[in-house]
């Protein structure tokens, strides 16, 4: 399907004016993250969940109003089904100890303070408990997986390309990591590991959009061997760019659903998917290009060792001098 059809925007025109509303959204994001930090879920900072399944219909309202005795902020959401009649309970680790009764003491005050609400009979079905020492190697191994996946694009793209597209590639990356920790941390989204994954799927999400315009690059280098290297990759940028809204739009509608319906358990992972599918695409076309451009540009005005036929033919004027002298 070709929405777009002999397109010319000039986009590479525009590449100045992204560069500076990206810095100024990465400045923001990064001022408020120093100043707020960012919230970490109970994943990483410790905390205890609890499903709970009443054998009469619940509301989630009056769950949480049994809770209002136990101090902190506490999640309570609907688990699954709505007439399995489960109710998720998530609460915030208060001790900083590793420690077994510690831990356990968030689902005790739960089942102690819904039982005295008379809320109707009811079973645990679950309770998991995450300690302070566990959510930082779990914090640890995220970061490590983030890293890991970056180092490996960058590398294949350096393979496949050339060092400049690499890094105008990792730097599109980059740009989307931050941009989607500044938009989480802006509208206060803990990060968990269900964060972490959709940071993991936008990373190849993105870098799979830029491979596609940088691909039509190397091709139209063959075929446009006089034009200019702005004019080359506008050129296949306007190319792809049905693919790209094509491709953008229908994995947005499928979050997006998936935003809506799928609940407080997985709104940070489409949230954090909706903000890197729009920032992905945007990059891939402004960030991408212009730093491949740019980079490219550094590396042709390089001065390059001159070879041995130019040496030779060099000195050919300098023979017929002396042999005329």
């Amino acid at each position: 399907m070709d929405l777009f059809s002999n397109t010319n925007y000039n986009f590479t025109k525009w590449r100045w004016h992204a560069l500076a509303f990206s810095a100024i959204l990465i400045v923001l994001g990064i001022v408020q993250i120093a100043r707020h930090g960012l919230p970490l879920g109970i994943d990483f900072s410790g905390g205890t969940i609890v499903v709970l399944k009443f054998q009469q219909p619940t509301s989630e309202e009056a769950v949480r109003t049994a809770l209002d005795t136990i101090p902190g902020e506490k999640v309570v959401q609907q688990y699954g089904d709505a007439s399995a009649n489960e109710v998720l309970v998530r609460l915030p680790q208060a001790q900083q100890t590793e420690q077994g009764t510690s831990l356990e003491q968030g689902a005790t005050q739960v089942l102690n303070a819904v039982r005295a609400a008379n809320l109707g009979t009811f079973e645990v079905i679950s309770t998991e408990i995450v300690g302070p020492v566990i959510g930082k190697d779990l914090q640890r191994k995220g970061l490590y997986a983030t890293f890991a996946s970056i180092l490996g694009i960058t590398l294949y793209i350096a393979f496949r390309f050339r060092l400049s597209f690499a890094i105008g590639a990792i730097a599109a990356t980059l740009h989307d990591v931050i941009v989607t920790l500044a938009v989480l941390t802006f509208f206060g989204y803990e990060l968990s590991l269900n964060v972490i994954a959709a940071i993991l799927t936008i990373t190849g999400y993105s870098v799979n959009d830029t491979i596609v315009i940088f691909d039509r690059v190397r091709e139209n280098f063959r075929t446009m061997r006089g034009a200019s290297l702005e004019h080359q990759v506008n050129t296949s940028v306007n190319q792809t760019l049905s693919r790209t809204i094509i491709t953008a739009g229908t994995t947005f509608l499928s979050v997006l659903a998936l935003y809506i319906f799928g609940g407080e358990v997985l709104e940070g992972f489409a949230f954090t998917m909706l903000v890197g599918i729009i920032s992905g695409t945007y990059s891939t076309v402004f960030i991408a290009s212009a730093s491949a451009i740019a980079l490219s540009k550094n590396e042709a005005n390089t001065p390059a060792a001159p070879s041995a036929s130019a040496r030779s033919a060099s000195d050919r004027p300098r023979r017929r001098e002396r042999r005329n002298a």
